[in-house]
Parts: C-alpha cells; sequence; structure tokens
C-alpha cells in the first residue's frame, strides 16, 4: 500500500479502513492537474532557492515521464496507491531516486488537492461553456428559420396567445445565456490558487505563491490558507449552475417530449434520436428527452448531498471533503452528456409548420386581439372580454375556429364588428402587431436576434481566451 504518511504508526493500515479512506478510485481523473501543479511547484521552489535547477529540472522530467506514460498506456493507475498524489511521487521517486523524495516541499496533501481539484473544475467550466455556446448557436439558427413560424403560446399549458417557434426558442436563449454568464461567474470567483497554503497555516518555506498562482493562470493566491484547504464553495456554485442548466434542459425536453405526441404533432425527433418498442413496432419513443429530464434529479442529488457534506465541517480541512469529488465528477459528466445530446437532438428535429399555426387557430389564441378590437372601436374592455366570450362558446359548440364564423353571426352578438375582423384576428396578424421589444413579432424578434449574434460574437471571442492545458 503505497503511501505518504505512516511514520508515526507502529500497526499496519486494515485493508478495509486503507480501500474506505483511499480516494484513488476517482482522484485519478485528474491525474493531469496533479502532475500540472507539481510542475509549477517544482518552478517556484527552484526560482525561491528552495530546489538547484539541476534537481527541478530531473523532476520536471520525471513528471513529464509519467504523464506521457499514462497517456499512451504503458504506465496504469492501480488501487496500490492510496490517492493520485502517493501515485505520482512514488513512481517520480522510483524513476529519479531522492530527489524526487523533494517534490513535496512546501506544500500539504491538503492544499495540493485543493488545487488539484480547482484546476479540474476550472477546466470543466470551459468544456461546460463551449457546450452551453453549441447549443446556443444551434437555437439562434432556429430563431432565424422559424422567425415567422406561427404556433400557440401556453399557459398553464392551456393555449393562450399566438406567438411563433422563434419567440418560443428564444425563451429557452435566453436561459442559456444565463447560464453561459454564470459559468464566467464562477470561473472569476475560484480563479485564486490556494497552493502553497499547507496543511492550514501557512508553512515556514519561502514560498513565491504569486509566481506558482501566474504559472498556473490564476489571478493570484488565496488570501488565507485555512480557508484556502477548507473551501469548496466553488463545487457547490457550479453543482447549482449545472442544476440550473439541468432545469432547463428538463422544461425543453418536457415540451419536446410533448410536442412530439401524437395528440400534438408539433415536431417529428430524428430517427437517430429516438428509440422504438420491443412489442409495439409503431412506437418511436423521444428517450433522449426523457432521459435528460430524468437524469436533472441526479444532478439535484449532487447539489444536496455536497451542500449536506459540508454544513457541519470545522476548520479546516477534513476527510469528509473527500465526497466532493465523486458527487461533482458525476454531475459534471451528466450535464456535458446531456448537453450535447440535446442540441444534436433539436438540431436534427423537424418542425411541422402547418400543424403549429392550425392548432394557433383552433385553439382561440387570438380571442384577445378579437376583444382589442372591440375596445378600438369604442367598447370598454370588460363587456367586449364578455362578447369575445360569447363568441368563443358558439364556436365550441359548433366546433369551428374564430376566423370560421360568418360576419352575420359576429354582429348578432355585437354589431361593432365589421370586415375588418377577420384581418385582425389572423395568426400574422395577431403576432406581427406585437413589436415591443421581447414580443413576438417579426420586428421585435429582428431586434433580439441581432442582439443574440452580438452575444455570440462576445462568446466566441470569451472562448478563444481560455484554451485549455
Amino acid at each position: 500500500m503505497a503511501q505518504l504518511w505512516g511514520g508515526r504508526f507502529t500497526k499496519e493500515t486494515d485493508k478495509l479502513v486503507y480501500n474506505f479512506n483511499a480516494s484513488i478510485s476517482f482522484d485519478q481523473k485528474f491525474y493531469r492537474q496533479d502532475i500540472r501543479g507539481s510542475i509549477a511547484h517544482v518552478t517556484m521552489l527552484a526560482s525561491s532557492g528552495i530546489l538547484t535547477d539541476e534537481e527541478r529540472d530531473q523532476i520536471i522530467a520525471g513528471l513529464k515521464g509519467i504523464l506521457n506514460d499514462v497517456e499512451n498506456g504503458s504506465l496504469q493507475i492501480t488501487s496500490e496507491y492510496e490517492d493520485i498524489h502517493s501515485f505520482v511521487e512514488a513512481n517520480l521517486i522510483d524513476r529519479i531516486g531522492d530527489v524526487g523524495k523533494k517534490l513535496h516541499t512546501g506544500r500539504s496533501r491538503n492544499d495540493q488537492v485543493a488545487l488539484d481539484m480547482k484546476l479540474y473544475v476550472r477546466d470543466e467550466i470551459i468544456e461546460l461553456k463551449e457546450l452551453i455556446y453549441k447549443l446556443l448557436t444551434t437555437l439562434h439558427r432556429l430563431m432565424n428559420e422559424h422567425i415567422d413560424t406561427y404556433m400557440p403560446g401556453f399557459t398553464h399549458l392551456q393555449k393562450a396567445q399566438p406567438i411563433t417557434l422563434a419567440h418560443h426558442f428564444g425563451a429557452y436563449m435566453e436561459m442559456f445565456k444565463r447560464d453561459y454568464d454564470r459559468m464566467n461567474d464562477i470561473y472569476d470567483r475560484m480563479n485564486y490558487c490556494p497552493l502553497g497554503s499547507g496543511a492550514l497555516a501557512g508553512t515556514t518555506y519561502p514560498l513565491d505563491r504569486e509566481l506558482t498562482a501566474s504559472l498556473l493562470d490564476f489571478y493570484g493566491p488565496t488570501l488565507n490558507s485555512m480557508d484556502s484547504v477548507a473551501d469548496r464553495d466553488y463545487c457547490i456554485e457550479l453543482l447549482s449552475a449545472m442544476s440550473t442548466i439541468m432545469m432547463h434542459l428538463s422544461r425543453f425536453s418536457e415540451e419536446i417530449i410533448i410536442w412530439n405526441s401524437n395528440e400534438y404533432q408539433f415536431v417529428e425527433l430524428d430517427d437517430s434520436y429516438s428509440t422504438g418498442s420491443s412489442i409495439m413496432p409503431q412506437k418511436k419513443n423521444p428517450d433522449i428527452a426523457e432521459l435528460v429530464r430524468g437524469k436533472t434529479g441526479r444532478v439535484y442529488g449532487a447539489l444536496t448531498s455536497l451542500l449536506t457534506t459540508m454544513k457541519g465541517i470545522p476548520l479546516a480541512y477534513n476527510k469528509d471533503m473527500q465526497e466532493d469529488k465523486e458527487l461533482t465528477f458525476d454531475a459534471i459528466d451528466t450535464v456535458k452528456g446531456c448537453l450535447a445530446l440535446f442540441t444534436g437532438m433539436i438540431a436534427t428535429m423537424t418542425v411541422n409548420k402547418p400543424r403549429m399555426e392550425a392548432s394557433a387557430k383552433n385553439g382561440f389564441t387570438n380571442a384577445t386581439d378579437a376583444a382589442d378590437y372591440l375596445v378600438n372601436h369604442g367598447v370598454p374592455f370588460r363587456d367586449a372580454h364578455g362578447i369575445v366570450g360569447q363568441l368563443v362558446l358558439k364556436c365550441i359548440e359548433e366546433n369551428i375556429s374564430l376566423d370560421q364564423l360568418s360576419l352575420d353571426e359576429y354582429k348578432a352578438i355585437c354589431p361593432v364588428f365589421e370586415d375588418d375582423i377577420y384581418t385582425a384576428i389572423s395568426m400574422e396578424e395577431c403576432v406581427q402587431k406585437r413589436n415591443t421589444i421581447g414580443a413576438p413579432g417579426h420586428a421585435a424578434m429582428q431586434k433580439v436576434i441581432d442582439a443574440n449574434d452580438k452575444f455570440l460574437e462576445w462568446a466566441e471571442q470569451d472562448l478563444t481566451k481560455h484554451t485549455k492545458e
């Protein structure tokens, strides 16, 4: 059992205790970050005169060799080691001898794991941003394509007023833009280097923490060594932001599932993003959307678990905090997979424009516009509301839409109506006259699409700033 401690112990660790305590099965995930942090650390040690340049070069060469061998598969990370730190250090000593024992000078596993976790999470935030960006560009394309595709808007899952598919997609565009911004907020808040904090109280070695931070592309060093090793706020913030992403994806998935149903037929999912039934040959199931909706609870669970783990921990580091990794790793992998699959699903689905428009007409989504017509002809709104309610009731009884009523039928209920009522309640007129910013009218939507163009241009430039190591 390869461990970085043991001098004051007189007995071997019980095998069950060792297995329970070990983290190698999951913290091996950040072997790249551990080696990158160690290279920065020894570079700083040499710059500060704590190691010689020759010792630095030997250690760095050994670390790069380990990285290369892990990458090409010639060196396996096994359960022989307690954690990724002991794996790297033990293999380094095997390769370069006693000089490798100087790697850990001036640091603790507490600040080392805090660094590794920050580097890993920071890298994953960049990947999450890239996936959100791809989803945003897909939504942006669909908004451009469907700026004049009419459909019913809903409240209480009841048809309410006519909108466009671009307007509906635009609501999710705003949600995912906020998700992108939240990733940047987390990145900026967490981007301070904990290495050099030691176990909790710093170190007596003359470390240059500013140099270490610079070598690892942090904004600077953390300012309290106890907080540095005890902080997992950034994991909680990321889990919270990812839970919000999943909530948005789940809401969208629910609508795709409804729209894809036989009753709605607003969209048809591509065969490559659907599955069938083992017994019913006619079935084409929206399993990707359903799985995204289902996996939302998994990410919520990770957030709740980590909040619960952290709530009673005194300063500084405690072993409970080892629970952060599996929760965060699993949630990140889940969200990344859901973003990628969901983007592919909506990019390939077919939109049934005639069905959407017919649904808007048959659902009396233009009833408010009929009432507004009367108001514009001098009828008080409350009276207009009652008049149109009577018209809707008549349509329901006859199983027709408002635009199928004759003018005589309109006038029988209210003589104010004239031929221009049919223009006033057409889907095109109902939508296009709504042109305040944020509304579904063509002119208003074009302004939003232009604004989204600028956001995506900014996001593309933003992503180029963070080239993953």
